[in-house]
């Protein structure tokens, strides 16, 4: 999966969609490109069974000895620096209504992909964690997420005009 997804419904609208019981976005706006690094909306299951959602950041710390880059997409889950987080407690949905990925030409040519052209939401499963550390001059618990996906060309989707009742 490339490093590039869309959000354009408001926040109400994806809190009922997703039966949100909790909001704590704050003021999430519409969001036409989320890349990694900054916050996005996520939906999961808080300690009290609570479907949470709120706005964490995208991408885990790299594994050790792997370089600076945060692991956005989770591709090998026998991987032991993923599976400790592949726990039912970690999983999690991130909202979209597209997805971009682009040709292996130079210069690479986005196309975006989404259930249908009226752009209905859906959900990426992901994996979240806290973590503690310094972040963007911020030190203290942050909240990470990453997509959930295998193979590189097959993600895990959930439509939610499927969804049981």
């Amino acid at each position: 999966m490339c490093n590039l997804y869309a959000m354009t419904r408001n926040r109400d609208a994806i809190r009922r969609l997703f039966r949100a019981d909790v909001d704590r976005t704050v003021n999430q706006p519409p969001l036409p490109a989320i890349f990694p690094d900054p916050f996005a909306p996520v939906v999961r299951i808080d300690r009290n069974g609570a479907r949470v959602m709120e706005a964490m950041r995208w991408g885990f710390p790299p594994p050790p000895n792997v370089g600076t880059r945060p692991g956005t997409n989770v591709r090998n889950t026998a991987s032991p620096y993923w599976r400790g987080w592949l726990k039912l407690e970690f999983h999690c949905l991130l909202p979209a209504t597209a997805f971009c990925e682009y040709t292996d030409s130079t210069p690479g040519i986005p196309h975006w992909f989404g259930l249908n052209d009226k752009r209905e939401p859906f959900a990426f499963a992901g994996i979240s964690r806290p973590w503690t550390g310094t972040d963007k001059g911020e030190t203290g618990e942050h909240l990470l997420f990453a997509c959930l996906t295998r193979r590189r060309t097959r993600l895990y989707v959930l439509s939610t005009s499927r969804r049981r009742r």
